[in-house]
């Protein structure tokens, strides 16, 4: 901006350079800081997105043996969207994985930000809990080490941090917000919910979603154990998807101010992005989405019962807005209560 300002142009003729080879070169890049101990089988779902043009290749340099789903680049999706976090997404690749006795499967979004994974079982890896057993690798080689994760993720990620010697840095949701954090924290790792991981350690702390499916593949393959396996002392929390409410965008930050208010009444509230009450076996969170009219809540506890308890007082703080649809919402807790019926 200060160059157009003060009219500061360069003169003269200029040239264009094309090169067709960068994307190889930086799987290259990439490929040459992990190393995969064992083969292992992987089941890759491209999702019709430009991952699988370069990464199955990138993958069987190391010695993978490579199952591709949808790896044509479709930019009409033509059979499901790619979105990894979204389990109706990943069902071919859960499928897939159990059919073929895979080790893992990968689930790339359309420009490979995000990955998600499938475990061997068959079963979605939330991202909150991949960055947990990634934390885990890291803490010993740097002991002590910051790992940022944001407002939306489980409490089992702050407790294994901890249990590891690391320092847990909650913050506010946003890639852009989670690097700038990271960065101004010298974090060598990150990620939240929604998929996007960050790699800071020998690298440049942003979300490349083949460095974190290769990160995850060198610790299953040192280990000698299974993904399954790996996630046994990793805590499974009972807790709901996020649940995104339309909600206009005049009214959503008033909203959140008067929840928060509500709910410090009888509870600890983390209001570092939105309010995130802390009840004794768990935990419900309100966020302002910063890009949409809407507002984003989640749940964790140790039970459903807990957690039918806490979406309730929730509820009751929600129906004071008739402007806001909240039949998602009540759709969770129905399900939910179903469970205990």
């Amino acid at each position: 901006l200060q160059i157009i300002l003060d009219e500061a142009f360069t003169e003269g003729q200029g040239e264009i350079t094309q090169d067709f080879d960068m994307i190889h070169r930086h799987m290259d890049t990439i490929a040459s800081k992990v190393k995969i101990e064992r083969p292992l089988t992987v089941v890759l779902d491209a999702g019709n997105g430009l991952s699988g043009t370069y990464v199955p290749p990138m993958l069987e340099r190391l010695g993978l043996k490579v199952h591709c789903l949808y790896c044509e680049p479709d930019g009409t999706y033509p059979n499901h969207l790619p979105n990894p976090e979204d389990p109706e997404m990943t069902k071919d690749l859960e499928a897939k994985v159990v059919e073929l006795g895979a080790d893992l499967g990968l689930a790339f979004d359309g420009d490979a930000d995000r990955c998600g994974f499938i475990d061997n079982h068959g079963h979605h890896i939330a991202a909150d809990r991949l960055l947990a057993l990634l934390a885990r690798d890291l803490l010993q080689r740097q002991p002590g080490a910051t790992i940022v994760f944001d407002v939306k993720s489980s409490q089992a990620l702050p407790d294994v941090i901890k249990e590891h010697g690391g320092k847990p840095e909650m913050w506010k949701s946003g890639h852009s917000l989670m690097k700038q954090r990271m960065a101004e924290l010298g974090s060598p790792l990150g990620g939240e919910v929604s998929g996007h991981l960050f790699i800071g350690e020998d690298y440049y702390g942003f979300d490349d979603a083949p460095l974190v499916a290769l990160k995850t593949l060198e610790v299953v393959s040192r280990s000698g154990k299974t993904i399954g396996e790996l996630f046994e002392d990793i805590p499974r929390l009972v807790a709901t998807p996020e649940i995104i409410l339309s909600a206009p965008d005049d009214l959503k930050f008033q909203m959140i101010d008067e929840m928060t208010e509500e709910l410090q009444k009888s509870y600890e509230v983390v209001t570092v992005d939105g309010a995130r009450a802390l009840f004794p076996n768990g935990w419900g969170l309100v966020r302002a989405s910063n890009t949409q009219p809407a507002i984003t809540l989640r749940f964790e506890a140790y039970t459903h019962e807990d957690i039918v308890e806490y979406m309730r007082i929730f509820k009751a703080l929600l129906d004071r807005y008739p402007q806001v649809d909240a039949t998602k919402f009540e759709q969770q807790l129905a399900a939910f209560e179903a469970q205990l019926a």
